[in-house]
């Protein structure tokens, strides 16, 4: 059975005889609810943070802010959920603070009194005989959340409205996970304007967590649920499973994980517990507890909203498990709690933090940032991650993603465990050059293995106008693990034998940089560039004025040609003064001028190379131009292209540096370059900007495995490349973006490229009928590891 939720793109394969195993993911067919988040919780999360916001701002107005502030609002918060959950009893709360003066002066000294009986014990309440009736009523919290003496915080007219418009509203349908981040956003007004756009979705938590450990908890609590022994085993074992989000933000990952947890267990429990036995006390038979969980977060505030938010689904998974018993329970005071530490997860020791032989799971979100986005602390932490059995950083260390810097953390501290773990991660640490800088070192040092993978998906959340990142999930462990690995596409799930780090179901092999081509290819090499600021570009709007007022410079006015230009058929020109005397420059006025800036502009650069361009004011960087028609591949294109559009131009043309050029590059290369064997192996390995393809010479290119051929294969590839370029010419208005769209492209250079494609997969031993790009990709990664391995010998 195939079946495929439409919202999310979610895909589940699996025998008809297993259905049982996926009855609950047929809910939302069937019209029940599920414990997904809906469109309308996810106003309502964004609405009472917009309330919580107002009060935030309110207080910090006045001079109330900093870690002061954000304890207040966490307390504020956890009173608020209370009196709608039952914890408190329900509305006393609001009562108590709408029984303060109309003008607000006592409000501060009320709120200070509450929080300080909620932190009293029932033995100090006993004694203390004046207290109020209306604070005795309030029961004792207890842990740290209302331990800490905090300064007063004074109340005007119209912030005691804001707080009641607060209190006032339902906090009953409040997410702890969605609703953590979104309180988080209150804080920040840069993210505030984007308020619930940021926090992984719980769609994107599920696809780590089940994978990870969910889906074969449920899959052995089928299998024992009908033994008693054996159940009371398995609940035992879920009681005692340990999980750290070693970037833990405001504990999503953990709530949702702990929710998904107790769910499990009351199914445990409707089997242990006949519905004809009496339960006088369930407090003893809810075994899993928040203190099975661990989290380490670098900012201070999301550490205080974690450990509420733990607290709060905790108390709800209480009402759930009391709905069932049919008795009320609440886990007050609140002497268990998450452990939540505030550090930097990549400078301490995580052993201080939960002993490895304890801990079961990692998982997470951890922030992805570039190299060229990360700041000088940030680069630090890399390279003091980053290091070799020596203690020095690798060299590749300083260009890779800071999301690397986990991987390499949960590898290290799982070596000699059963630790499995799964991160959320930018898709770029499995493109590129960053494949084998970030994934090397863990296999080299740490035996590690990817267990299951999604492959690239737009991180998506419940919210409106949710952010567009590119992700991918990798589940991996450094324990042997011979089971079948579970590889997630948009399409489907696959069961094999092997996931490599580029997330292709292939033996593991590392494509690294290298400056000339593996096989026996023509060079390619990247074009022109101009640091020039722009002053030897003419674009086409100014071509003809700029001729009209400087009529020499016709003679050194060139066709210029980027990614866009080539692809777009956008005409563009430029200044190509190689050749040109002084006495030519000297009687050109209107290039002199655009030559004098282009010098002040080099001159002005940061970049010393740069800098000592200004001496050469005339010229591009380089100079390379082709005496003959030559073949040009745009390094970034469209990922919503099935072809990326490859061709030749004429050698009077000057492409720039976002173009790669083979200037001996013939019809044969030409075919092969554009047949779906390289498009594959360039999809497998090339970077990526965003989603779009980022070609490159040195991965892509310099290690593309070429086929062994003879004259008449030769023959026949060019045969098959020429219908391409004739099937192109039969719309000379269409550029290439119009004939390369997949909704455009005319079915005659469809039929032509098929029949590339059959000839190209031919010289491979490819079968056109039952290969696909994985197993494509998968053989052509063999034949580069075999390559490698043969010339190292």
């Amino acid at each position: 059975m195939r079946l495929c939720r439409r919202s999310t793109n979610e895909i589940w394969n699996f025998k008809t005889k297993d259905l049982r195993k996926h009855i609950k993911r047929f809910a939302d067919i069937a019209g029940y609810e599920t414990e997904r988040i809906r469109d309308d919780q996810i106003e309502v999360n964004v609405k009472a943070a917009e309330k919580m916001a107002k009060l935030h701002d309110a207080l910090k107005t006045h001079g109330y802010e900093g870690h002061d502030l954000e304890v207040y609002l966490v307390r504020l918060l956890f009173c608020m959920f209370a009196d709608d959950t039952g914890i408190f009893p329900q509305d006393s709360f609001l009562q108590y603070i709408e029984s303060s003066k109309s003008d607000g002066s006592d409000l501060s000294e009320r709120i200070g009194k509450l929080f300080e009986v909620l932190n009293m014990p029932e033995e100090v309440r006993a004694k203390r005989t004046l207290l109020a009736d209306e604070l005795r009523k309030f029961q004792h919290i207890n842990g740290p959340l209302f331990k800490e003496l905090l300064p007063t915080a004074e109340f005007n007219a119209k912030m005691r409205q804001t707080l009641i418009d607060c209190v006032s509203f339902d906090w009953n349908d409040i997410s702890p996970a969605v609703f953590g981040a979104m309180f988080q956003g209150v804080m920040d007004k840069e993210q505030r304007r984007e308020l619930g756009a940021h926090y992984t979705s719980e769609e994107n938590i599920l696809k780590v967590i089940n994978p990870l450990f969910l889906d074969d908890l449920w899959e052995e609590f089928d299998r024992v649920k009908t033994d008693p022994t054996a159940l009371n085993q398995f609940h035992e074992k879920i009681a005692q499973l340990k999980f750290l989000d070693p970037a833990c933000g405001c504990g999503n990952f953990l709530i949702i994980t702990y929710r998904e947890l107790r769910l499990l267990e009351l199914e445990v429990l409707k089997m242990k517990i006949t519905t004809n036995q009496m339960v006088i006390d369930i407090s003893p038979l809810l075994k899993v507890s928040v203190e099975q969980f661990y989290g380490i977060e670098y900012e201070d505030f999301p550490c205080q909203i974690a450990m509420v938010g733990m607290w709060l689904v905790d108390h709800q998974m209480n009402l759930r498990a009391s709905e069932y018993f049919g008795q009320y329970y609440a886990r007050l005071p609140l002497t268990q709690c998450a452990t939540i530490v505030h550090a930097n997860a990549l400078r301490i020791d995580w052993e201080s933090v939960v002993l490895k032989k304890e801990l079961s799971y990692i998982l997470g979100n951890p922030p992805f940032l570039g190299y060229s986005n990360q700041n000088e602390e940030q680069k630090l932490d890399v390279l003091s991650v980053y290091i070799d059995e020596d203690g020095r950083p690798f060299k590749t260390a300083g260009k890779i993603d800071y999301v690397a810097a986990w991987y390499y953390k949960a590898a290290e501290y799982s070596v000699g465990t059963q630790i499995r773990a799964a991160f959320v991660s930018t898709n770029s640490i499995t493109q590129g050059e960053q494949v084998a800088a970030v994934w090397k070192p863990l296999y080299d040092l740490f035996s590690i293995q990817i267990d299951f993978a999604y492959r690239t998906f737009k991180w998506s959340n419940e919210a409106k106008g949710k952010a567009a990142v590119h992700c991918v999930i990798v589940g991996f462990s450094s324990t042997p693990n011979h089971q079948a690995k579970r590889l997630y596409t948009s399409e489907e799930m696959q069961l094999v034998d092997n996931i490599n780090a580029y997330l292709v179901a292939a033996e593991d092999v590392f494509i690294e940089s290298r400056p000339i081509p593996l096989w026996d290819a023509p060079a390619m090499i990247t074009g022109n560039r101009p640091a020039d600021g722009g002053h030897l570009i003419i674009e086409d709007s100014d071509k003809e004025a700029f001729m009209a007022a400087d009529p020499l410079s016709e003679r050194y006015i060139r066709p210029f040609m980027g990614s866009a230009e080539f692809i777009k058929n956008k005409p563009r020109w430029c200044l190509w003064l190689v050749g040109a005397t002084p006495a030519e420059l000297r009687n050109m006025p209107e290039v002199m001028k655009r030559i004098s800036a282009c010098r002040i502009d080099r001159e002005n650069s940061r970049d010393a190379g740069r800098r000592k361009l200004a001496q050469t004011p005339s010229l591009f960087r380089e100079t390379i131009s082709p005496v003959q028609s030559y073949i040009v591949v745009p390094a970034t294109s469209s990922e919503r292209r099935r072809y990326v559009p490859i061709g030749f131009v004429d050698p009077e043309v000057i492409v720039s540096n976002a173009v790669l050029m083979i200037p001996d590059g013939t019809l044969y290369h030409f075919g092969i370059l554009t047949s779906n064997v390289h498009m594959a192996w360039m999809r497998a390995v090339c970077g990526r900007l965003k989603s779009d393809y980022r070609y490159s010479k040195d991965i892509v290119y310099n290690n593309f495995p070429w086929p062994d051929v003879a004259d008449t294969q030769r023959a026949a590839v060019e045969d098959a490349a020429r219908g391409v370029l004739e099937a192109r010419a039969l719309y000379p208005d269409s550029s290439l973006a119009d004939m390369y769209d997949q909704l455009t492209m005319p079915s005659e250079l469809l039929t032509a490229h098929r029949a590339l494609d059959r000839v190209v997969m031919q010289l491979y031993g490819f079968s056109v009928k039952d290969t696909t790009e994985a197993s494509c990709v998968a053989t052509l990664m063999d034949l580069y590891r075999k390559k490698v391995e043969k010339d190292a010998s």
